[in-house]
């Protein structure tokens, strides 16, 4: 059985990585929802009250459709419209986008500066064609190098760091590997290495992770 396939047949696990998934990316960006409010919105469980922003309960439900759209599309080759479909998904009802940026951003927190609007294609252009063409030593390599790239050009008005971890797990699945969580109090770690482009510290950081998850399904899902 393939990665994909354990994923969608596997309702407890399906729902325990969405969950953590969502809950832990979202609060990375300062999502206040809690973890037993982000499977009540999830997973439709009216026994639990939530008390919580639109914003925030359309960045749950957003980020279990970006999830679902990359199980869907984990077979594909990444390319620009798939990037593109993601950050829609992220962005439906907080702001909505139909491409990417035609503004200026800044990263809050990083001294790097994303490219222009007018240089966002350009970039994103060879970013695919680089993600395809580049030799790495593993998988954690392409991912790490690719993330920071990716954050770097910062294509969209909003929603950057979801989908960047949105396309790292695409590209784990893609190789038939589980999916990573990136935790939220590990995210002062996580941002200095973009920050600082050590891909190679990065690398061992999703290695990790993976480790981590393996152990995880092991334990309890099998």
């Amino acid at each position: 059985m393939s990665v994909k396939e354990f994923i969608i047949n596997n309702q407890k696990y399906f729902e325990d990585y969405i969950t953590r998934s969502t809950y832990h990316s979202n609060k990375i960006e300062g999502n206040t929802l809690s973890y037993a409010e982000t499977y009540a919105i999830l997973f439709n469980d009216n026994s639990f009250s939530v008390n919580a922003k639109p914003r925030e309960i359309y960045e749950a439900i957003n980020h279990k459709y970006a999830l679902s759209y990359i199980l869907e599309h984990s077979e594909n080759q990444l390319d620009q419209q798939m990037i593109i479909d993601i950050g829609i998904l992220i962005n439906k009802n907080i702001s909505d986008i139909s491409g990417y940026r035609k503004v200026p951003v800044i990263i809050q927190g990083a001294e790097h500066l994303p490219p222009s609007p007018q240089e966002v294609t350009q970039a994103m252009m060879y970013f695919i064609y680089n993600y395809a063409k580049t030799e790495y030593d593993s998988i954690f390599q392409k991912i790490a190098y690719n993330h920071i790239q990716f954050e770097r050009i910062h294509p969209f008005e909003d929603g950057n760091g979801r989908t960047g971890r949105l396309l790292i797990n695409y590209e784990l699945i893609h190789n038939n590997m589980l999916p990573i969580v990136i935790p939220e109090d590990q995210r002062v770690l996580y941002f200095r290495y973009i920050a600082e482009q050590n891909s190679e510290g990065l690398s061992d950081f999703f290695k990790e992770l993976q480790n981590e998850e393996n152990n995880r399904v092991k334990s309890a899902f099998t």
